[in-house]
């Protein structure tokens, strides 16, 4: 396989659930344990074709699951914009106010 897309591994958190039980644990040995595909193939006892395409399969689910549902870029981008509020809540001068604003940013 080429080079890893490792915006799979983000995909997987959000949408691993809706694969299979083989498929996720394909994806998440590729991935997040770094296995190779080989090593996958002997711990599933398949052929390491099959790994390759059930991963590929899977890839393709997920970036499909992203296009339609947009989850995992909006955690992000909500992630984002909290740490934003973070920061500029530590510009306010009301110690109280400023530390309730950055426990309610952390919350998101």
């Amino acid at each position: 396989m080429a080079s890893k897309n490792l915006a799979v591994s983000d995909l997987l958190d959000c949408y691993g659930g809706l694969l299979t039980e083989k498929q996720n644990r394909l994806v998440t040995c590729y991935y997040n344990d770094d296995l190779s595909l080989s090593e996958i193939s002997e711990n599933e006892g398949i052929t390491r074709q099959a790994v390759r395409d059930g991963i590929k399969r899977a890839e393709a689910q997920l970036f499909d699951y992203e296009a339609q549902l947009g989850l995992c870029d909006r955690l992000k981008r909500t992630a984002r914009q909290a740490e934003e509020i973070c920061l500029l809540a530590k510009e306010i001068p009301d110690a109280q106010l400023r530390q309730k604003i950055i426990a309610i940013a952390e919350k998101m």
